[in-house]
C-alpha cells in the first residue's frame, strides 16, 4: 500500500505574523502605531500591492510615505515585535509607483510565508473596508473602530465585521484513483482547467455543498470524501474548504453545459507535466500556486507518483 504524503499548506495559508488582537482594543491603536518610526506599512489597491525590486518580496513603506486617502487598519507584528500596518487605497487610486503593482492571485503563491499572510490579510480586510462604509442596519455611514477590523453605527449603535463567506474546493478522483476529473468553467479559454467548486448554501454543511456541487457541474456521485485544507480566498471574500474525493462511477461524468463547459479525465503523467510546465508554454492550464486549487492537484499527483 503506497503512503500518502503529508498534504502542502496553501501558500496563502501558512502562519506568517501575530495578528496580536488582544491589542485591537486599545481605542488610540493606530494614532499610536502611526507615530512609531519602526512600524511598517502595507499599501495596496484593490487586490494589488507593490513587490520589491527583486520581485520576490512585497515593499512596505513608512507611515510619512503613505498618500492621505487610505484607510488605516492595524495588521498585526512581525515575528521581531515591528507593527505591521495596513493603508487600503481605492483600486483606481493613481501613484507613481503604478509600474510595480501586482495582483495577489499573481503574485501569492511566490512569496515566503510572511508576506503571502500579510497580503491576503491586508486585501481581504482593505477592501471590506473600503466597500462597506455604510451600515446595512440603517444606512448611516460606520466609524471604523477596533484597529480597523470593525465598524461601528453612530446611529443605531451596531457593530459589524468583515464578512467571510465560505466555499468548498474539490479534487475528484476516479474509482481507482489512478485519474483526475477537472473542468473547464465556461468563461475561460477551452485549455485552461480546475478543480470543482461553489459556495456553501444557507443551512448547508460543507461536505453537502461538496456532493451538491458535484451532482451539479459534473454529474458525479462521490465517495471516500475527505478535509484537505482551507485557504482566504478575497474574490470578492472567500474562505476555500478545499477537499478530495472519489466518484462512484468513472462514466457518469459530463459537464452541466451551463456553468462548466467541459469536465476531462487526466492521467497523474498529464497532470505532472502541466504542474512542471506551469502557466507557460502549450497544454493543458492549470491554476496557478496562489490557489488552494493547486495544493489539491499537486496533493493528488503526489499520492502514488
Amino acid at each position: 500500500m503506497t503512503a500518502v504524503p503529508a498534504r502542502r499548506i496553501p501558500a496563502l495559508a501558512r502562519p506568517g505574523f501575530d495578528r496580536s488582537a488582544e491589542e485591537r482594543t486599545d481605542p488610540g491603536l493606530l494614532d499610536r502605531l502611526r507615530g512609531d518610526p519602526s512600524a511598517r506599512v502595507l499599501v495596496i489597491r484593490g487586490d494589488r500591492a507593490v513587490l520589491a525590486e527583486d520581485g520576490t518580496r512585497l515593499r512596505y513603506r513608512r507611515v510619512q510615505e503613505v498618500p492621505e486617502d487610505a484607510l488605516w487598519a492595524f495588521l498585526g507584528r512581525t515575528a521581531a515585535g515591528v507593527p505591521l500596518l495596513l493603508a487600503a487605497r481605492a483600486a483606481d487610486a493613481p501613484d507613481p509607483d503604478d509600474g510595480a503593482w501586482a495582483p495577489l492571485r499573481v503574485i501569492g503563491g511566490g512569496l515566503d510565508a510572511a508576506d503571502a499572510a500579510a497580503l491576503v490579510t491586508a486585501v481581504s480586510l482593505g477592501r471590506w473596508l473600503r466597500d462597506s462604509p455604510f451600515c446595512p442596519s440603517c444606512g448611516a455611514r460606520t466609524a471604523v473602530s477596533t484597529g480597523g477590523w470593525a465598524r461601528t453605527c453612530p446611529d443605531c449603535g451596531r457593530e459589524h465585521f468583515p464578512r467571510t463567506d465560505p466555499a468548498v474546493i474539490v479534487a475528484v478522483g476516479s474509482e481507482n484513483g489512478d485519474r483526475l476529473l477537472l473542468g473547464s468553467n465556461a468563461l475561460w479559454d477551452a485549455n485552461r482547467f480546475s478543480c470543482f467548486a461553489g459556495f456553501v448554501e444557507a443551512g448547508e454543511s460543507a461536505e453537502g455543498a461538496v456532493a451538491r456541487e458535484l451532482r451539479e457541474e459534473a454529474g458525479v456521485r462521490l465517495r471516500e470524501v475527505r478535509y484537505g485544507g482551507s485557504q482566504a480566498w478575497p474574490y470578492p471574500r472567500s474562505l476555500m474548504l478545499g477537499f478530495h474525493a472519489r466518484v462512484q462511477d468513472d462514466a457518469a461524468a459530463r459537464a452541466d453545459g451551463d456553468e462548466i463547459a467541459a469536465v476531462r479525465w487526466f492521467t497523474r503523467a498529464e497532470i505532472g507535466e502541466a504542474l512542471e510546465r506551469g502557466q507557460g508554454g502549450s497544454g493543458i492550464l492549470l491554476p496557478g500556486p496562489s490557489s488552494i486549487a493547486h495544493a489539491l492537484i499537486s496533493d493528488w499527483h503526489a499520492e502514488r507518483s
